[in-house]
């Protein structure tokens, strides 16, 4: 990317939004586009159209998303499925009308199938039936990545999709409601210990494996691919390294400082058996995470206890 190239960071609130933005301008890029949801309905047509047509932006970062848990994935289904469809097929569509030829889709590990084989490869999706729980959102996550492939067929446009594992760290959603396990064990641990609780109650069995990775790594990686000069595909962005849910927790009990015991509550879904990325074609054009998990959680715990629990 060119230094006075104009970039759009869709969603640049969120998460992983707000990471790319402070990764950008750790390396020096100042024209940034950024408008919150007040300013720009990303779900309304005309509205995206017309702004993409008059700003004209070089570089777009597609990181707006409805995102949640397995409890929002699975109660707000309808609402999922649309508001991700509409906000990608808006501005996929407009960036194309407003002749941005550079787009990075950020997907989800979710749109690879419920039993997958292990380390999960690019080349396995649509090869099996989605895990339910989250299925509309993987599903709109999926035509993203199919509407990046055929515009860049149709039109010549190189739009690259990034698909993270899941992810955690600073502006993380820490509602017990809908949000991801990291940071709901964070919360509940942080609880737990204030309360001097004598455990911290688990969802599921504690068995499925999960892969974790902090957000401004994948940041990196999103830059990192922008700068690199490649123009289609699809790319795993993880660490190739999962642990269980009970290694999670204690982990997270451990930076926390809460001492009790861990209580598994087994009336509640695990989700996927295990989800571990194959990060091969990252690392293979020269790209690996720098941050580990219980620095990572250290990191996200300060920022909770600034942000959210003061």
């Amino acid at each position: 990317m060119e230094n006075g190239a104009k970039i759009f960071v869709a969603g640049h609130k969120g998460m992983v939004g707000s990471a790319i933005v402070r990764r950008l301008q750790s390396v020096g890029y100042s024209n940034l586009l950024l408008r919150s949801r007040s300013e720009l309905d990303l779900a309304n047509q005309a509205d995206v159209f017309e702004f993409l047509r008059v700003e004209k932006p070089d570089y777009i970062f597609l990181a707006a998303a409805k995102v949640g848990g397995i409890h929002a994935n699975n109660t707000a289904r309808g609402e999922f499925i649309y508001q991700n469809l509409a906000m990608e097929t808006n501005i996929i569509h407009g960036a194309y009308l407003a002749g941005t030829s550079r787009l990075l889709f950020l997907g989800s590990s979710c749109i690879y199938p419920r039993d997958c084989p292990q380390p999960i490869k690019e080349d396995y999706l649509l090869t099996g039936p989605l895990e339910i729980t989250n299925e509309p959102y993987a599903i709109a996550k999926i035509a993203g990545i199919k509407m990046c492939e055929s515009y860049n067929a149709q039109f010549g446009t190189k739009y690259v999709s990034a698909m993270p594992t899941n992810l955690y760290g600073l502006n993380d959603n820490y509602d017990l409601n809908n949000s991801h396990v990291l940071p709901a064990l964070i919360r509940k641990a942080h609880e737990a210990k204030e309360r001097g609780d004598k455990e911290l109650v688990v969802w599921g069995s504690g068995n499925p494996m999960r892969e974790f990775l902090y957000v401004d790594d994948v940041a990196d990686a999103c830059v990192f691919l922008m700068e690199s000069g490649v123009e289609t595909g699809l790319f795993n962005v993880g660490t190739g390294i999962d642990i269980t849910i009970r290694e999670l927790a204690e982990t997270v009990m451990k930076v926390v400082g809460f001492k009790g015991e861990i209580a598994f509550d087994a009336s509640k879904p695990d989700g996927t058996p295990r989800k571990l990325m194959d990060v091969g074609r990252m690392r293979d054009l020269g790209w690996v995470a720098q941050t580990g998990l219980e620095d990572g959680i250290a990191r996200s715990y300060r920022d909770f206890l600034q942000n959210v629990a003061a």
